[in-house]
């Protein structure tokens, strides 16, 4: 008798030799329960995504607008206060120009607030050759003497912005900061003081400040995102 035959058993039920017999799943019922939960899974996607075109088709979803998109449509605001004269050039923004004053037109008076000697007589020197008209140059009066870090502060009357003195003016020194003197009467209001400050090393080169007073006076415009 063989040694997987259990005592007492014999005759059909006799097993012979020395291993069990292995059972074998059927994979035919398991490949069947798997291709129906997939046919369910893809039938449940497709079902979904015929509403989701339903809804955009018929109107109900608003279609979503990429923010490519967002930047190259005009504001309603630019299309209802913005004449068609006055717009910019397909692919471009309109720059509003600034009103920049001719040399010529402005009197400076050169004011040296620095430890620096002969620092102001050098660059009235330097603006005259530039066309500007000169006034007086000095030092600084008390209240502002070493206490300008900027390169340089232009005083003037207050209508010193609006006739373009002070972007022509800070075209020739960059970095220099502004002030309105309302007080300035008689012939103080025709000019504007250049205080030095501290921080003054140079003017600006000629051509390069041509062509800031260019660009002030005719920017170009600006172009508007690439595919609009």
């Amino acid at each position: 008798m063989s040694m997987l035959t259990p005592p007492g058993m014999g005759g059909e039920y006799r097993i012979t030799g020395d291993r069990y017999p292995r059972m074998r799943r059927r994979r035919g019922r398991r490949r069947i329960v798997l291709g129906g939960l997939a046919a369910v899974t893809a039938l449940g996607l497709l079902s979904w995504g015929t509403l989701q075109l339903v809804d955009v088709f018929a109107g109900h979803t608003a279609p979503v607008r990429s923010a490519h998109a967002a930047a190259c449509s005009p504001r309603p605001a630019d299309s209802a206060t913005e004449p068609p004269a006055a717009s910019a050039s397909a692919g471009s923004e309109r720059v509003t120009p600034v009103s920049v004053a001719r040399p010529a037109d402005v009197t400076v008076n050169v004011l040296n607030a620095t430890r620096r000697a002969g620092l102001a007589q050098r660059t009235a020197d330097a603006l005259e050759e530039r066309g500007f008209t000169i006034g007086a140059v000095d030092n600084a009066p008390p209240e502002l003497d070493g206490e300008v870090s900027a390169p340089g502060l232009f005083i003037g009357p207050p209508d010193a912005a609006a006739d373009g003195v002070f972007a022509l003016l800070g075209a020739h020194l960059a970095r220099a900061e502004n002030r309105v003197d309302a007080a300035r009467e008689g012939a103080a209001a025709g000019s504007v003081d250049l205080v030095l400050g501290d921080g003054f090393t140079e003017l600006a080169a000629p051509a390069d400040a041509a062509r800031t007073v260019t660009a002030l006076a005719s920017p170009s415009p600006k172009p508007r995102p690439t595919g609009c």
